[in-house]
């Protein structure tokens, strides 16, 4: 299987674990909960998979990569206890906590999360010391004498022995005892993650037209050369800050991440025409729908792989305005619900109905009992957030859409509190709100016009395409990019896009008059 779909039996797997009946017991008695054992060459992207399943189920996560821990560390340290059986003193060795088996309760103690997953990375590649303890833990689910805590579903993961020579082979009676799953590098299932990551547009691009290099292991005369997922999304986050501070991108450094002579300077071919093809190209311009007839001629004249190469800037330009626009959607709506509970405790009545975003009444009737000044009212949502996303970090289950999202909100509440401390103490009345009022309607307008302006960048894209692509397979792709990319599909779901809808509906039209002729010439047949 690939790496997508080892996500989604994971996190199946973790959901039904986690399942209670009508008395709060696990479903699955804890005893008959396998650990899973996920097992794929190295960087194809298990840990970044076992971060989202935390984040999609709102669970906490622990992590440990076992080949930084020695047998002390995971099992404890041995110490003397007395212990008294049938009238005789006996001194008996017990062990300290494991690190690990801390860590859980630790992570437990400062999100307030009783359910989770640990994760331990590299399972096949302890020491020979820790060895046998792993296995009797993948057994028993017990470190020296400490059991994982219920509620705490066990995933590990491992390389096979081709891809490292310290990993070893597990015995057929453990293996009885896990649930194992094989992973294998796959390219399109990686695309779809680093579409929505926002990788750069020089590596997708490049690993569109030559998808064989995606993962790569090879001998050669001077030892194995290897290419994989996590070298790609590493180089991508360089490729971006070297750009932003206009540092020279060199074969020295792609090297660092792409350890295959043959691949680094194919990339740093490609990479030195994707910085031309961008300045021969004018994106801002064919976004704005003023490409100049030149501009246009030389890209219905251009090669494939130039032309899938502008297709990808010009994408991946508006999936920027899209993602954001879907984040500022999001914020303002987890805001919108932040400031009517501020309302609530400022005692402010619904008043003769809701105006803007649906916040604020006429901002002066008052409900029947008494309420709290503004300021008090937004500290304490303040501190509440602030304790959410504490709780969140702790537990390792933050994406970064959801941190962004949380401190633009805390952002807002920390301004609107100061500019209200600024004018002083004041009575509680529906002014107060009303300036608060205001300001998110400001915010709102202002992604309203985003919104808009996104929309149409979308329709010059789509006429641009239209013009200089029509007898090529470029609008195809575009409008494949736009159904299988989750911000372009949000966006379009929430917000509309006519011409998206439109080709959509004629190339699924298309592809059924294709079906239909091929059953015709069957039958004939």
């Amino acid at each position: 299987m690939n790496i997508g779909q080892a996500k989604q039996d994971i996190k199946d797997t973790v959901r039904l674990y986690l399942k209670k009946d009508a008395f709060g017991e696990y479903r699955i008695p804890v005893v008959r909960q396998r650990p899973i054992f996920l097992v794929g060459a190295p960087g194809i992207g298990k840990t970044a998979i076992m971060e989202q399943i935390a984040q999609e189920l709102h669970i906490a996560l622990v992590s440990y990569s076992m080949t930084h821990h020695t047998r002390q560390s995971a099992l404890g340290l041995p110490v003397i206890c007395h212990r008294e059986y049938e009238g005789k003193e006996y001194d008996v060795s017990e062990y300290t906590m494991s690190e690990i088996i801390a860590s859980v309760y630790d992570v437990m103690r400062e999100s307030g999360l009783k359910e989770g997953i640990l994760f331990l990375d590299e399972i096949n590649c302890v020491s020979e010391t820790l060895g046998p303890s792993m296995l009797q833990f993948l057994q028993y689910k017990v470190f020296g004498g400490h059991r994982v805590p219920e509620g705490w579903v066990i995933v590990t993961a491992g390389n096979p022995k081709e891809y490292n020579r310290s990993a070893r082979e597990f015995d057929v009676v453990t293996l009885d005892r896990l649930k194992v799953l094989s992973v294998e590098a796959d390219y399109e299932a990686w695309k779809n993650y680093a579409e929505k990551e926002g990788l750069h547009r020089a590596v997708l691009n490049y690993l569109e037209l030559k998808k064989q290099d995606f993962y790569l292991m090879e001998m050669t005369a001077k030892g194995r050369a290897y290419v994989t997922a996590r070298g790609w999304e590493d180089l991508s986050q360089m490729l971006f800050l070297y750009e932003e501070e206009s540092l020279a991108v060199t074969e020295e450094l792609v090297g660092q991440y792409l350890s295959h002579e043959r691949v680094v300077r194919e990339f740093m071919a490609y990479y030195d025409l994707y910085c031309k093809y961008k300045k021969d190209y004018h994106i801002s311009e064919i976004l704005q729908g003023s490409a100049s007839e030149d501009m246009c001629k030389k890209a219905e004249s251009a090669p494939f792989d130039e032309r899938i190469s502008l297709l990808g800037m010009l994408t991946d330009k508006t999936d920027g305005m899209l993602r954001d626009c879907m984040e500022k959607t999001d914020y303002l709506e987890n805001l919108l619900q932040v400031l009517r509970h501020v309302k609530t405790q400022m005692g402010i009545s619904a008043g003769h109905g809701q105006q803007g975003q649906g916040i604020a009444s006429d901002g002066h009737a008052m409900s029947g009992r008494e309420g709290i000044p503004a300021a008090e009212a937004i500290s304490i949502q303040i501190a509440a957030r602030e304790r959410l996303l504490a709780s969140l970090s702790a537990a390792n289950a933050l994406s970064a859409e959801d941190k962004r999202m949380h401190q633009r909100v805390l952002a807002f509440l920390r301004e609107q509190k100061r500019n209200l401390l600024f004018e002083g103490e004041q009575p509680v009345t529906g002014e107060q709100f009303a300036a608060v009022r205001q300001a998110f309607e400001e915010e709102a307008a202002g992604a309203k016009q985003e919104t808009a302006q996104a929309k149409q960048c979308l329709h010059h894209l789509f006429s641009f395409v239209e013009q200089v692509f029509a007898d090529g397979n470029e609008l195809l792709l575009l409008v494949t990019h736009m159904t299988v990319t989750d911000c372009c599909a949000g966006f379009v779901a929430r917000f509309g896009c006519e011409d998206y809808e439109r080709h959509s509906k004629e190339l699924m039209i298309s592809e059924r008059r294709e079906a239909l002729l091929r059953e015709m010439e069957e039958l004939e047949l």
